[in-house]
């Protein structure tokens, strides 16, 4: 009776139909793995409701579909034209969390192959890997404090070609002036330079030359924004 419910309008004698029993433990095993990877990606990781709502339920859906095709080319062309269709108008995310997006559609393409047992065995290797990386801050930029924004204002009557030119080149290793920008009904200009300092102590005694040399106008200082685009 439990089969003859779930069977499909459109099943033949030729048509392998998964049972029930099958279904449920390929969709509980897509779901635990889900909240394992959940729970790994917000261990030490800024993250939002949404998404990891979204990374625990994504290897069910995917499982669900896989088995759905179980096979049928017809339906696999047709799973994927639906798919393409559809176009995502959420802000665009980071690489990590689009690794981990393609993490749980791989464990739930397996986990509705029927292999249920590599699909653990991946959803463990991962998550060790994932928070193993986390833990030791793999790929993190040391040196992150020495790329510096600098951005400097001078008077109108101040010729801004190289007239830092010598500060930068005792401070600093790379200095380029990405920025020129005219300011106060243009009686000022603010110029914006990115640099590299060879000794993150001695920004203060910088910053004090250039005062000197800017008319003791305004200076600011902000990190480098080394990503603009993630990817």
């Amino acid at each position: 009776m439990l089969e003859t419910i779930f069977r499909g309008l459109f099943d033949s004698d030729l048509t392998a139909v998964i049972s029930v029993t099958d279904f449920m433990l390929c969709l509980g095993t897509a779901l635990v793995l889900g909240l394992v990877m959940a729970f790994a990606y917000m261990y030490r990781t800024r993250y939002t409701k949404s998404f990891v709502v979204t990374l625990a339920l994504l290897p069910a859906v995917v499982c669900v579909v896989i088995m759905l095709v179980n096979g049928n080319v017809g339906t696999g062309v047709a799973v994927a034209g639906a798919f393409s269709l559809v176009r995502f108008r959420s802000v665009p995310g980071t690489a990590k969390e689009i690794c981990t997006l393609f993490l749980a559609m791989g464990a739930g393409l397996i986990a509705g192959m029927g292999y249920l047992g590599f699909a653990v065995l991946f959803t463990v290797v991962l998550c060790v890997m994932f928070l193993l990386y986390n833990r030791l801050d793999f790929g993190s930029k040391r040196n992150a404090a020495t790329y510096k924004t600098f951005s400097i204002t001078i008077p109108e009557d101040l010729d801004y070609t190289g007239v830092f030119d010598d500060i930068f080149q005792e401070y600093t290793t790379v200095h380029d002036l990405i920025c020129v920008k005219t300011t106060n009904m243009g009686s000022l200009f603010r110029l914006t330079y990115h640099v590299t300092l060879r000794d993150i102590t001695k920004e203060k005694e910088m910053i004090d030359k250039l005062r000197c040399r800017n008319g003791n106008l305004e200076i600011s200082v902000s990190m480098q924004e080394t990503a603009v685009a993630e990817l």
